[in-house]
Formats: C-alpha cells, sequence, structure tokens
C-alpha cells in the first residue's frame, strides 16, 4: 500500500520562481496526502551544476522519496544514479528520479509532458518539417516528443553545434534515418523560412535569461511556434509570434503534464491532470503570487 507522507525536491539553477512545488503540493492535498516538495536551488546555494551528485547523496541521506530535476543539470546527474528507465536511457537526460529501497532511479517525464500539451494545444499542426532550437537536457526530450508525434523530419540547432550532431545522430539511430539532422545556428532563418513549426528548447525568455531567441523578423505567420520557457508563461518569442498570428503553444502544458506523470511516479497514485490544469491555471493569473502549503509558488 502507498504512503501517505513524502519529501521531494527540485534541484536546478535559478529555480525560484518554479510554480512545480505548488502543483505537487496542491495535488496531495487533494488526495490526503502529507507532502513537502523543496526547493534546493545551486545558484542560491552557491554550487556549480557539477554538484549535483552532493545534492542527489545528501537527499537519499536526508530520506527524500524523489527528485526533479532542471537546467542545467539534467545530463549530468545521470552518472549518480543506480538505474534508468529505458526513455531516460535512450534521451541520455533525467528530469524525475525516485529514491527507494536504497536505490535512486532515473526517468524523464519531459517527452510525455511535451506530446500530452501539444496534441492539447496543437492539434492540427503540420509536421512535415519542424525545427528545434536547443540540442540541451530538455531539447532531447523534447526532440524525441516530437518525432514519437508523426513529425516528417526534425532539424536541430544549438550554440554547441556537436550537441546537435549528437542528438541528431541518437534520434536517426532510434528512429531512422533521414528523421534528423543538424544544422548551424547561422542557418536558422533559411530553415525557419520553409518549415512548419519552431520549437525553442533553450532557457532564453527566463525571468534570469530575458530576450527573443533568434530575430523576430525570422518568424512568419505560416509558422506554429512551440515554447518550452514557462515563467514567465507568456515568453517574448510567445508574445511576438502571437502578434504575427502565429499558432502558440506556450510551456505551461508542459510543465503541467511532466508534473502530473512525475506525481505518479513519486506516489504511485493516479493523480487527477485536470486538478492540476485548473491549478497551473490559478498560479498564473497575473500579478498573483500564489503559494501552497507554504512553499514558493514558481518552476521546474
Amino acid at each position: 500500500m502507498p504512503q501517505d507522507s513524502y519529501l521531494v525536491g527540485l534541484i536546478g539553477a535559478g529555480i525560484g520562481p518554479s510554480l512545480t512545488p505548488a502543483l505537487h503540493e496542491r495535488e496531495a492535498d487533494r488526495q490526503g496526502l502529507r507532502y513537502l516538495y523543496r526547493l534546493l536551488d545551486i545558484d542560491t546555494l552557491g554550487l556549480r551544476p557539477e554538484s549535483v551528485g552532493e545534492l542527489l547523496r545528501a537527499a537519499r541521506d536526508l530520506g527524500f522519496d524523489g527528485l526533479n530535476i532542471t537546467h542545467p543539470c539534467k545530463q549530468l546527474v545521470i552518472e549518480h544514479l543506480d538505474a534508468l528507465s529505458p526513455a531516460a536511457e535512450a534521451l541520455g537526460a533525467v528530469n524525475t528520479v525516485v529514491i527507494a529501497d536504497g536505490r535512486a532511479t532515473g526517468h524523464n517525464t519531459d517527452v510525455t509532458g511535451f506530446a500530452a500539451s501539444f496534441a492539447r494545444g496543437l492539434p492540427d499542426a503540420r509536421m512535415d518539417h519542424v525545427v528545434q532550437l536547443g540540442a540541451g537536457g530538455a531539447g532531447a526530450a523534447v526532440a524525441h516528443a516530437v518525432l514519437t508525434l508523426g513529425a516528417g523530419r526534425i532539424t536541430l540547432v544549438d550554440a554547441a553545434p556537436e550537441r546537435a550532431a549528437a542528438l541528431a545522430a541518437s534520434l536517426e539511430a532510434h528512429f531512422g534515418a533521414g528523421r534528423a539532422q543538424a544544422a548551424a545556428p547561422d542557418a536558422l532563418g533559411t530553415l525557419l523560412a520553409g518549415a512548419d513549426g519552431i520549437v525553442h528548447a533553450t532557457p532564453t525568455g527566463m525571468a534570469a535569461h530575458p530576450g527573443l531567441p533568434f530575430p523576430a523578423e525570422m518568424l512568419h505567420s505560416g509558422l506554429w511556434v512551440a515554447e518550452v520557457v514557462y515563467r514567465p508563461l507568456e515568453t517574448e518569442l510567445v508574445r511576438t509570434a502571437r502578434a504575427l498570428g502565429c499558432a502558440v503553444l506556450d510551456g505551461g502544458g508542459m510543465a503541467v503534464f511532466q508534473a502530473v506523470d512525475a506525481f505518479r511516479l513519486f506516489t504511485g497514485r493516479e493523480p487527477d491532470a485536470g486538478h492540476m490544469l485548473e491549478h497551473f491555471a490559478q498560479l498564473t493569473v497575473p500579478g498573483t503570487e500564489l503559494r501552497s502549503s507554504g512553499a514558493a509558488a514558481s518552476s521546474g
């Protein structure tokens, strides 16, 4: 029988505004569980990303039941885990760690989270050719989701070209030849001119990294735009694309659905996605700072 008390946390950089604690704690309250969600912000703690292993060991020693992992630690945490789910192993990125029976097992709920959000928010989007900016931990998950959703091919662009090339090779090994390729950043404008849509999977647009990830003139009304950043919910990219008439998917749905899947992994209980979507909408009312069970209402 599942336990009724949980201690979980989020490891990442600049996570003070994360809404993940509130999403988890509100759903736990609804189910009558005692659930404490703590932020372990490496910026606040003065730690480097490579310290994720030390934080994981401390969490295990302190009796944590699980951890969410976000930028920039989703790949760095892997070497410190005892096991990986098949999805996390295929991706080479972990955003959820379940700690049980003395073992830490890595999972990835970003893939299913993005897929569920995209199917809900852009159900009729053309996907013959999708361009994705960003090939890091979140980017790997989102690219897998895009191809799983039926995209014909995806072109990856990253500030570190070798990272985009490595992800493209991994995707082709998994989905088949011709489904993924890498391109240099200076090719982005040309790529977008002929693409059906773009997925943005870099930190640009977050409160700590404001601005557009590429020049606004590269956007056009024939593109759909899917954002991964959700704090703020309306990033400059979302706002600019919407003003141009693009079909737009903000990062909120992915945040909720990855939390739905992580809650299930942590507790073994079925969360109510509808209620969690409602909670998220309440937490993102402009000008409102909401808290859940004492945890800061903000994001992972």
